[in-house]
């Protein structure tokens, strides 16, 4: 289409909002509701394309009965549905023709939504409402009236989108793999604080992807087995090789770890460390203790990082000495971290990436309080990374500073990584 004619199209447009407004403010006319102009609009628009769609079924425009004999059907009046929209329920005509065949496409038959209410449902789930709540949203703000009743039945079409979701391919390498813990309340015959395991990777190309996400037990007790079904079913969707895993606390997860990828080194969770340092401090201070800590996971050898411990303890120990034996108590699993390159040791240690999701996820977890079952807990997370990115890829905080690391994991890990094999 020429310029010309987008222009014009664009003028055009601009006309009939302008005259919807004009009108509405002349009459005293409201845009949505019963007799709202933008209802009446969507009203004549979805009318027009059922006819434009009939027309096709049939071959013939209408009032144009050439083409009859040759069909063999014919049009048959018109019957009146309502369908919820975005903007309120809209009453349209559908025409019908007098064999039956005619299958609207727009508003299909039995169809009483349109897709964008679907959306909006699934939007809104993924935001911790409840079905009640969401259905009584609808009603206040559009006027629509769904069920909750049906409204699980719009987030139970997610399930197939899930499993395919979280069976897709995915990379065949990848420079680091967090797994981490999300708490849900389920109250599957009992209520529970069951922990939801995502992963979350870093591609070569410094993306952030995630990979799946897993119901454990109640208490989180699971094994080496677990984990290792968990990562067999990572592998099988085609990663060979993870250079660097960071978790923390879950047993069973190192050694599984290294027995489906045997290279793979098992790097205890910076991030994990200082999330539970700032629970043992005010938050009037978090600030200050925030860039006391600083220079011991940024030290520069192990020495270095003991002698900035000791002036942490010395400023912060009286007031704080749980964050004093949290830790020494994690001292010997924290050091390896020091070890690795600095570019490296940024992406390990950049909770924002990882953060910023988490809260996403108990965001709406929070909001709904708690959920019948694993796979209503699951829908929840899904729909959050959804909302976020339909693939579960996104661009991080990492990337803008992702080169200097990519440089730095291809000498620490030479020949284990290729920019090129992933794209």
């Amino acid at each position: 289409m020429s310029t010309m004619l987008v222009d014009v199209e664009r003028h055009q447009q601009t006309q009939l909002a302008q005259e919807l407004v004009n009108q509405a403010r002349q009459d005293g006319l409201n845009l949505v509701g019963p007799g709202g102009v933008l209802t009446d609009l969507t009203k004549t628009v979805i009318e027009t394309a059922l006819q434009a769609e009939v027309d096709d079924h049939l071959g013939y425009p209408s009032r144009d009965h050439s083409g009859v004999h040759d069909t063999g059907d014919e049009r048959n009046g018109v019957r009146s549905k309502t369908v919820t929209t975005e903007i309120g329920p809209v009453t349209i005509d559908v025409p019908r023709d007098r064999d039956g065949s005619f299958e609207p496409m727009l508003v299909k038959k039995r169809q009483r939504r349109l897709n964008g209410v679907d959306q909006m449902v699934l939007s809104l789930t993924a935001r911790g409402l409840t079905s009640g709540e969401i259905s009584a949203h609808l009603a206040e703000v559009y006027g629509s009236q769904v069920s909750k009743e049906t409204i699980c039945r719009i987030t139970d079409k997610i399930v197939d989108e899930m499993a395919e979701w979280q069976n897709r391919p995915v990379d065949s390498v990848y420079p680091v793999v967090f797994i981490d813990a999300i708490r849900v309340k389920v109250t599957d015959g009992s209520v529970s604080n069951k922990p939801f395991y995502v992963a979350v990777a870093v591609t070569v190309s410094g993306e952030r992807d995630i990979l799946g996400i897993w119901a454990g037990q109640d208490g989180g007790g699971e094994g080496a087995k677990y984990w290792q079904q968990v990562l067999l079913e990572i592998k099988n969707r085609g990663v060979n090789d993870v250079l660097i895993a960071v978790c923390d606390g879950l047993k069973g997860l190192p050694d599984a770890i290294t027995s489906v990828w045997p290279d793979t080194r098992v790097q205890t969770c910076v991030i994990h460390l200082l999330r539970n340092t700032f629970k043992y401090a005010s938050k009037k201070d978090w600030d200050q203790v925030a860039k006391a800590i600083r220079p011991v996971y940024e030290a520069d050898t192990i020495p270095v990082a003991e002698v900035r411990f000791a002036e942490f303890t010395d400023t912060w120990g009286a007031k704080y000495p749980a964050i004093i034996q949290l830790w020494r108590q994690a001292w010997e699993q924290f050091t390896p971290f020091l070890a690795w390159d600095k570019e490296i040791r940024k992406i390990i240690c950049t909770t924002n990436a990882i953060e910023s999701l988490n809260a996403r996820y108990r965001r709406a977890v929070n909001a709904r309080g708690h959920f019948p079952n694993d796979q209503a807990a699951l829908k929840c997370l899904y729909l959050v990374t959804r909302s976020l990115d339909p693939t579960g890829r996104g661009k991080a905080r990492w990337a803008m500073r992702w080169k200097p690391a990519l440089n730095a994991f291809a000498i620490a890990f030479d020949g284990r990584i290729n920019p090129a094999e992933n794209n």
